[in-house]
């Protein structure tokens, strides 16, 4: 790749709890040090050892144990980063998680996740939404060049924002087949154990309990859909603990007999046993950027249940099944899917093949290519 530009990743906006947002750095590092990207990654103290068995072959920079908490990052960046990244003499500053140094002279690179802050904000806290709205605006307007994970998520974000197509690269994500693949029985005994599941059938769920999920939906579909069995499966609600209050109010009417297991957050190394060795994995989602808990479901070999809400069919293509958001909507195809395990299988074989259509190596290739682009307009509006 001609002239290309040295790259600052900044990683500290990762939380220590890897959800969506911590894998996709975690694996866009990996895969460009694995092909000798001119990278630099700067981090938090606790990741300092991870990225350095990450990116073997590239730097890895610690910030102060002061930076742990939101304002001091925020800080941080603004000040400290642009000084960074003009010692290191990089060209490029990436930002994988929506705010980025408003100041400094390299050129910056932003990722937006998704357009949920603007379209749906009550599913998100007030505050929350608020601070991604003005950080995602801000980056549209001041990055060089921003990078979303799909079509969905482009389309809403030039809808809401006026953003110009022309700077919002879409570059989907990858999935890790060293971790998610179909699981051995010691790695779905290990997740189950995890749980304290025992040998009952479950129905698995991975995602954060936050509003835009719709698990109330499932909890209320599922139980509807298993309430008349013999011997009924499980709920398994595997994830960060989230602010939808409705959770509480479906799981307290879920019939004594039936059971949901909040597992919270897993070990990553249980995750494909998890998804792999549920009966299916139900993802009901409102809508997301990119969908990552679909497209790990389908690595690990799992038949998925989702929503063609946003991006979540140009992950799952035909190789999963779809629902309406409604609890009745769930409940029908969970109970369809249940009755049916040749259907399941197909789906498993099919999410399978469907999922090598989506690497890593691929997704940090393209990133590449939106580093030097724009490196490239910047150069060019400096003539």
């Amino acid at each position: 790749m001609a002239a290309e530009p040295r790259v600052l990743i900044d990683a500290t906006a990762v939380p220590a709890d890897r959800g969506g947002v911590g894998r996709y750095v975690d694996s866009l590092v990996a895969a460009l040090d694995a092909d000798r990207a001119p990278i630099t990654v700067v981090c938090q103290p606790r990741d300092a050892q991870l990225y350095s068995r990450l990116a073997p072959h590239s730097r890895v920079i610690r910030t102060a144990e002061s930076t742990a908490t939101r304002t001091a990052r925020l800080t941080w960046e603004q000040t400290t980063l642009p000084l960074l990244a003009r010692r290191l003499g990089v060209e490029v500053v990436h930002s994988p998680h929506y705010t980025m140094p408003l100041a400094g002279r390299a050129v910056s690179v932003v990722t937006l996740h998704d357009a949920t802050f603007f379209t749906d904000a009550v599913l998100h806290a007030g505050v929350k939404a608020r601070f991604f709205r003005a950080w995602t605006v801000a980056a549209l307007r001041r990055a060089a060049l921003c990078v979303v994970p799909s079509e969905a998520t482009a389309s809403e974000l030039a809808r809401v924002t006026s953003a110009d197509p022309a700077e919002l690269e879409v570059i989907q994500h990858g999935v890790d087949v060293e971790r998610f693949h179909p699981p051995t029985p010691d790695e779905v005994r290990a997740a189950r154990e995890a749980i304290g599941l025992g040998d009952t059938p479950y129905v698995a769920f991975l995602g954060a309990l936050e509003p835009r999920k719709n698990v109330p939906a499932l909890i209320r579909g599922f139980a509807a859909a298993v309430a008349g069995r013999a011997e009924p499966p499980a709920l398994v609600l595997a994830g960060q603990p989230g602010w939808d209050s409705q959770v509480e109010r479906a799981l307290d009417a879920v019939p004594h007999r039936l059971r949901v297991i909040r597992a919270g957050y897993l070990p990553f190394d249980t995750l494909s046993g998890f998804l792999g060795g549920a009966e299916l994995v139900a993802y009901p989602s409102l809508g997301e950027g990119f969908g990552l808990p679909v497209l790990e479901a389908m690595a690990s070999g799992a038949p998925v249940l989702t929503t063609r809400r946003l991006s979540l069919p140009e992950v799952g293509g035909d190789a999963v099944a779809y629902c309406g958001v409604g609890a009745g909507d769930v409940g029908a195809a969970l109970s369809e899917l249940l009755d049916d395990p040749a259907r399941r299988a197909a789906l498993g074989e099919a999410a399978l093949r469907r999922a090598k259509e989506f690497s890593w190596s691929a997704s940090a290739e393209r990133h590449r290519e939106a580093y030097a682009k724009a490196w490239a307009v910047h150069r060019r509006r400096d003539r």
